[in-house]
C-alpha cells in the first residue's frame, strides 16, 4: 500500500513537472501530448546489469525509488514517460565457455523479480499485446533481450529456453565471436573473422529464431552479419541499440547501404544515445542525436527508427540526455525539426510493435515447423569446460545438419512469398 501511495505521489509531481516544462516549450507540450497516445518503447537498457555490478543482484537491498548511482530509476521512468524497455540480459564476454549460461539466467531471473516487486510500476510483457495492455494500465512494458550470443553456449535449447522464460530479442553477438559469429570489432581489423560472417550453425540459429518468433537484433555484428542476416531472415530484424554510420563512423553504428535494406525488410534501427556512437567523440548534445534521426529518416524513411537509449551501459551521455527521465527531449527537438505527429509516433513505438507483431505473425506461419534439434559441430565447441556428451555420431550429425540447413532455407524462402 505505500509503495503505491509513493508511486502516486510521484505521479503528481512529474504532471506538475510536464506542465511547467510545456507551458515554456510547445514543441515538448506537443511531445508530451504524442507520448500519452503512443508508447515509447526503449530497445536497451542495462539497469540489470547495474544490479548485478552494484547489489549482487539482491533486490532486496535496492529502492528504485530512491536509486540514485544509475540512469534509470522508477521517478526517471515516469519523467520520461517510458512506455515500453527491453531490459538487457548481459553478461560479458569473459563468461563465454564458462558460466555465461547460468549468469545469463540469473539475468533473466532478476527482470522478473523487478517487476514482481514493483506492479504497480512494471508489467512483464512478452507480446505486442502486452506492450499496449501495459501502456493503457499506465504501466511500462517490460521486456528481455539477451545482449550476446556466447549467453546461448551455442544451444540450441538454450535459445529455446530462454524464449520460454520471455527473452524477445538475441543479441547475435557482443564484443567477441562467437563459435558460429563474427562480433563488430572484426570489421575495425582489432580481431581475426572466424566464419566470415556466420557459421552453418550460425544459419540454423537464424532459421529457429524465426520459427520461435524472437527478434533478431543485428548490433553488436560485423557488416558480413548484418547482410547475411537481411538476407535469409523471414522475420523483420532489428538494431536495438546502434546509430547511423554516416554521421558518426563508429564500427557499432549502421552503414547506409543496410539502412536501406532493413527498410525493405520491414525492420528498425534503434538510435543510441551513447556519445561514442553518436558524434565519435567523447561530448554530444540532444541536437547530435537527434541528427541521427534525421539522417536514418532521410536515408530510410521514418518507418525504421526507433529509440536504443542504452541507459545505465554507457559512461558518456549527451548534454541534456543524463538519464531516462531526460528522452522527451528528443521528441520536442524532432518536432522542432518538423517531424510530423505520425512520424514521431512512429519512431517512438509503432515501428518496434510493427516489427513485433510481424515476428509473431511469422512464428504463427511456422507453427507446424518441429524445432531444430541438430546440435553445433563437437568440433566447433570443444574444450576444458564441454563434455562429448550427445555426440556419438559426430560425422552423421554434421552431414544431416547441413542438408536440414539446406532444406530449411528453401522452405523460409517460400514462406517469405506466402507472408509478403
Amino acid at each position: 500500500m505505500l509503495s503505491k501511495v509513493i508511486a502516486a505521489a510521484y505521479l503528481a509531481l512529474w504532471i506538475s513537472s510536464c506542465a511547467f516544462t510545456s507551458a515554456e516549450d510547445p514543441y515538448m507540450t506537443r511531445a508530451l501530448q504524442l507520448m500519452s497516445e503512443t508508447p515509447l518503447i526503449d530497445g536497451h537498457n542495462d539497469l540489470p546489469w547495474q544490479f548485478r555490478k552494484l547489489f549482487n543482484n539482491e533486490l532486496n537491498k535496492v529502492d528504485l525509488y530512491n536509486l540514485e548511482t544509475t540512469h534509470t530509476n522508477i521517478p526517471k521512468i515516469k519523467e520520461g514517460r517510458l512506455g515500453a524497455q527491453f531490459w538487457s540480459a548481459y553478461v560479458p564476454c569473459e563468461t563465454q565457455y564458462k558460466d555465461a549460461v547460468r549468469q545469463t539466467l540469473e539475468q533473466i531471473d532478476v527482470v522478473h523479480r523487478m517487476c514482481q516487486k514493483y506492479p504497480e510500476v512494471f508489467m512483464f510483457a512478452i507480446s505486442s499485446q502486452d506492450i499496449m495492455e501495459a501502456f493503457n494500465m499506465n504501466k511500462t512494458a517490460s521486456l528481455i533481450g539477451v545482449e550476446g550470443g556466447h549467453s546461448l553456449d551455442s544451444s540450441l535449447g538454450t535459445l529455446r529456453t530462454m524464449y520460454q522464460l520471455g527473452v524477445r530479442y538475441l543479441t547475435l553477438t557482443h564484443s567477441c565471436n562467437t563459435p558460429w559469429a563474427d562480433n563488430w570489432l572484426v570489421d575495425t581489423g582489432s580481431e581475426p573473422s572466424q566464419h566470415n560472417g556466420l557459421s552453418p550453425f550460425g544459419k540454423q540459429l537464424i532459421v529457429e529464431m524465426n520459427r520461435l518468433g524472437m527478434l533478431i537484433d543485428l548490433a553488436h555484428v560485423t557488416e558480413a552479419v548484418m547482410k547475411q542476416v537481411l538476407d535469409m531472415s523471414v522475420a523483420p530484424v532489428i538494431f536495438s541499440h546502434s546509430s547511423a554510420y554516416s554521421v558518426c563512423p563508429h564500427k557499432r553504428n549502421v552503414p547506409d547501404d543496410v539502412l536501406i535494406r532493413v527498410n525493405q525488410t520491414g525492420g528498425i534501427v534503434m538510435v543510441n544515445f551513447h556519445n561514442d556512437y553518436v558524434t565519435c567523440s567523447k561530448t554530444a548534445n540532444i541536437s547530435h542525436v537527434a541528427d541521427h534521426f534525421d539522417h536514418i529518416k532521410k536515408v530510410a524513411g521514418a518507418g525504421i527508427v526507433g529509440f536504443g537509449g542504452d541507459y545505465d551501459g554507457v559512461t558518456r551521455l549527451p548534454e541534456g540526455l543524463e538519464d531516462v527521465s531526460k528522452v522527451p527531449k528528443v521528441v520536442a527537438e524532432l518536432l522542432r525539426r518538423g517531424w510530423t505527429d505520425e512520424e514521431v509516433k512512429a519512431a517512438l513505438g509503432n515501428n518496434l510493435l510493427r516489427v513485433l507483431s510481424n515476428a509473431e505473425k511469422v512464428r504463427d506461419s511456422l507453427k507446424r515447423k518441429s524445432p531444430d534439434d541438430v546440435p553445433i559441430p563437437y568440433k566447433e565447441v570443444e574444450n576444458s569446460c564441454r563434455t562429448s556428451y550427445g555426440y556419438h555420431s559426430a560425422g552423421a550429425i554434421q552431414s544431416l545438419s547441413t542438408l536440414a540447413l539446406v532444406l530449411t532455407l528453401a522452405l523460409q524462402a517460400l514462406i517469405s512469398v506466402t507472408v509478403s
